[in-house]
């Protein structure tokens, strides 16, 4: 009886796969497919490995030992490499250029601030008063500024110098030449029509009549004859010590005062003057 030997039959021994070993796969095939420049493009990671390598001489040798040392995933964190594992391959010519589109910016210019003028408060104050202020009021406003302002006049216009002479004056030659300087001021040491003190101003107005008088007043005072009052008439003199003056009948003379003040007509303020005549 012939017997026969069936052997069994064994599967050959093959390298363990391992997801290294895919990912190795995959890179071989597109360093295949780029030629000399491949890269792989994490889009979920934003991970870019390039691989800078020449083609393998044969396909036999991508499942080789160095085919997989060839790719170094050692340093790669576990969400890279699953980002890694499921990323579609990107492929880019080795002649292929970048472009960028840049769009025109147009800049206008921010509007020059408004000035805005705000009204003080006194300018505020015054248009709610003109506001406030009706036609009538306006009226009598002015009416009692006016009746005010002719009520202080004739206090001014007394205060003011006489610049007339008295009416008791009539006639009188020295008074009508006395009176033409009513309002030159008094200067200390005059005797022109500039500036007079009291003697100065003597002197000059009898010297335009033709009359010469000593230049001080003590001198005046013995220039001529000593009358009474009641004798006295216009043009005579009126002395008192350390001032003369010229008569004006009534109670008036005309003189320059003292310092600060101008020739003019006035009361008789001396107590007890001398009345002196001249010629």
């Amino acid at each position: 009886m012939t017997s026969s030997t069936t052997r069994a039959r064994h599967r050959a021994a093959r390298r363990p796969i391992t997801p290294l070993t895919m990912l190795a796969s995959a890179a071989s095939d597109n360093v295949i497919s780029v030629g000399k420049r491949s890269a792989i493009v994490a889009a979920s990671s934003g991970l870019l490995v390039s691989l800078m390598a020449a083609a393998p001489a044969s396909a036999a040798n991508i499942t080789s030992d160095a085919a997989v040392a060839s790719v170094d995933v050692a340093a790669l964190a576990s969400e890279a490499r699953a980002a890694l594992s499921t990323a579609p391959t990107v492929t880019v010519a080795a002649d292929a250029s970048w472009t960028v589109e840049q769009t025109e910016i147009s800049v206008t210019p921010a509007p020059e601030p408004v000035k805005v003028v705000t009204p003080t408060r006194t300018a505020v104050a015054a248009s709610r008063t003109a506001e406030r202020t009706s036609p009538a009021a306006a009226t009598s406003t002015a009416t009692a500024t006016a009746a005010a302002t002719t009520e202080a006049a004739p206090a001014v216009q007394a205060a003011a110098p006489a610049t007339a002479a008295p009416a008791s004056a009539a006639g009188s030659s020295i008074i009508d030449i006395a009176s033409r300087y009513v309002g030159v001021p008094y200067v200390s040491g005059g005797s022109t029509p500039n500036g007079f003190d009291c003697s100065g101003f003597t002197s000059y107005v009898f010297a335009q009549a033709g009359i010469s008088l000593p230049r001080t007043s003590g001198e005046q005072r013995n220039a001529g004859t000593v009358i009474s009052r009641d004798q006295a008439q216009p043009g005579d003199l009126i002395f008192s010590p350390g001032h003369i003056a010229i008569y004006a009948g009534g109670n008036t003379q005309i003189d320059a005062p003292r310092p600060g003040k101008t020739i003019q007509f006035r009361d008789i303020w001396q107590s007890n003057p001398v009345f002196i005549r001249i010629g």
